[in-house]
């Protein structure tokens, strides 16, 4: 059930964790946390600190940028660079590659930290359905999936809310075993993302299906209410277990949070924090990028009351990914203690900034097609950038290029974005 967060490591089960590294890969592995070490001591590090803890209490100091590659990082890092022969001490290498080419190379306003995070070994019970009966999907590409509910009144008893398995003796053994091998350089701590979004329709239409969700909406309004109830009640479950057993982190830090940007702020966690992680001390986020179809009234009926309860736990939310939020935004607005709300390119920019001005963060997502190809139009890039920010003026903005299948096979469209966009935030700022 718990989705990772798009920054963390996979998550790893019990087989993976009863590894040992060879000694070839250790040697690969502290040459490599050595550098990121030597990255975070610089001092460019703590001024972006100072940008995302001035920009999420909206006082920014500029517009920030943030490019993750997503699935284009297999361009930027490839097979053949790995060394090591572990599957985990690879990911781990893997994990380590990309911070010293984001604390390098990248040239957005990421922080790098002396920290590496390693997440719990656990499984679930699940929904009751197979939620991985897939076909294709296979190097981040497209897929189909045979969905398990598919009769409401044959198959509606099976949903039951996941109970999670979390395997102390197997997380603290590898921890034990990343903190022998490259301990010396940065701090390992056990820190799990338990979910990336509250968004619960993602979640939901794995079990049901994409196109029968908007059927349902007219043909089973009552049992869809029903279904929906149980998802929300699973992932409030899974809140309530964590908090009881400490398994919480906060993330007020260089974590990422929402669909974009990372959560240093002073105002997490609560008056009342006395050490360990409640849900109250992080934020939040939710969004609903594949109902985008609905009305904003069929929206709030069967998504975002749904929704509610669970982000009303948090200290603060982000709300939104993909989906245009200008249409739905005299809903998503009721999201408590709202602070960042994500602005896609299908969003109207000029219509956003006018509903968030400066009482949100402005979490401008532009379209990564314009980077899947081999030679990218550097002009138009720079030429929209430059519009954006002319629209945008006055609001407390955020960039962040994700979301990108392919890089076209050119690696060098992530820096040049990068370069560009801090170009013209440089322009505009001066100007």
């Amino acid at each position: 059930m718990p989705n990772q967060a798009a920054m963390g490591m996979s998550m790893i089960d019990v087989d993976t964790a009863k590894a040992s590294f060879p000694a070839k890969d250790v040697q690969a592995l502290r040459s490599l946390a050595e550098q990121v070490a030597e990255i975070a001591a610089r001092g460019e590090q703590e001024e972006k600190r100072k940008l995302w803890y001035a920009t999420n209490a909206l006082r920014p100091i500029r517009p920030l940028v943030f490019c993750d590659p997503e699935n284009g990082w297999s361009e930027i890092i490839r097979e053949s660079d790995c060394e090591c022969e572990n599957e985990l001490a690879r990911n781990i290498e893997y994990t380590l590659r990309k911070e010293i080419f984001w604390g390098n190379s990248m040239g957005d306003d990421r922080v790098i930290d002396a920290v590496f995070a390693l997440p719990h070994v656990y499984g679930s019970t699940g929904w009751g359905f197979d939620m991985e009966n897939k076909v294709g999907g296979e190097n981040g590409h497209a897929y189909t999936w045979i969905p398990g509910l598919k009769d409401y009144e044959r198959d509606l008893p099976k949903l039951h809310i996941p109970v999670l398995n979390v395997d102390f003796e197997a997380s603290e053994y590898l921890l034990a075993l990343v903190r022998d091998a490259i301990g010396s350089f940065l701090d390992v701590k056990l820190k799990t993302a338990w979910w990336w979004s509250f968004g619960l329709t993602a979640e939901f239409i794995f079990i049901r299906g994409l196109e029968q969700l908007y059927y349902d909406v007219m043909d089973y309004p009552d049992e869809l209410h029903r279904a929906m109830a149980v998802v929300r009640d699973g992932y409030l479950s899974q809140m309530d277990y964590l908090e009881e057993h400490g398994l919480l982190s906060l993330n007020n830090d260089n974590t990422y949070v929402g669909s974009g940007g990372f959560g240093f702020t002073d105002e997490l966690p609560a008056a009342d924090y006395s050490g360990s992680a409640r849900t109250k001390d992080m934020w939040g986020f939710s969004e609903s990028q594949e109902t985008i179809c609905m009305s904003p009234a069929m929206f709030e009926e069967f998504v975002f009351q749904y929704q509610l309860p669970i982000l009303e736990r948090f200290g603060l939310n982000c709300y939104g990914c993909c989906e245009p939020i200008d249409i739905r935004w005299n809903v998503v607005k009721k999201t408590p203690r709202l602070r960042r709300v994500s602005i896609s390119a299908w969003a109207d920019i000029e219509k956003s900034a006018e509903l968030l001005e400066d009482k949100y963060i402005y979490s401008y997502k532009p379209a990564p097609s314009y980077l899947a190809i081999p030679d990218m139009d550097k002009e138009y890039i720079r030429s929209s950038l430059r519009d954006f920010l002319q629209q945008t003026k006055g609001c407390c903005v955020e960039i962040i290029m994700k979301d990108n299948n392919t890089l076209g096979g050119n690696p060098n469209n992530a820096t040049d974005w990068c370069r560009i966009a801090r170009e013209e935030i440089d322009r505009f700022c001066g100007g």
